[in-house]
């Protein structure tokens, strides 16, 4: 009986947290954020692309606020260079969250091009 009564006193007690703070911390947990996350940017980026690269190019992650976007092309990086500014305003029209300030293009390469 000693026993359980030093280790009530001594255990932390916690308020309870809230439904939304437990489904935040799940969903990072499993992934689920960034991946619905990822999906919002790869819509974005459909809707802001250059018309050149729509179809040759793809959303990637955004780290440090750079998105990085994969080209099948090298001369669509080039390309890419003459649209960036106008595509950078436009995902920080619709992704403010993202804090995206600037495009890095890197080429996709494909399995069998190894």
């Amino acid at each position: 009986m000693p026993f359980a009564i030093s280790h009530w006193n001594t255990k932390q007690m916690t308020a309870p947290r809230t439904l939304g703070n437990v489904l935040s911390r799940l969903m990072a947990r499993t992934g689920y954020d960034r991946e619905q996350g990822s999906d919002a940017l790869r819509s974005a980026w459909e809707n802001v692309a250059p018309e050149s690269l729509r179809g040759s190019s793809q959303a990637g992650v955004v780290r440090r606020g750079v998105l990085e976007v994969f080209v099948t092309h090298s001369a669509l990086v080039q390309e890419m260079g003459f649209h960036k500014r106008e595509a950078i305003r436009k995902l920080q029209s619709l992704l403010p969250s993202e804090g995206i300030i600037d495009i890095r293009c890197r080429l996709l390469i494909e399995a069998g091009q190894k």
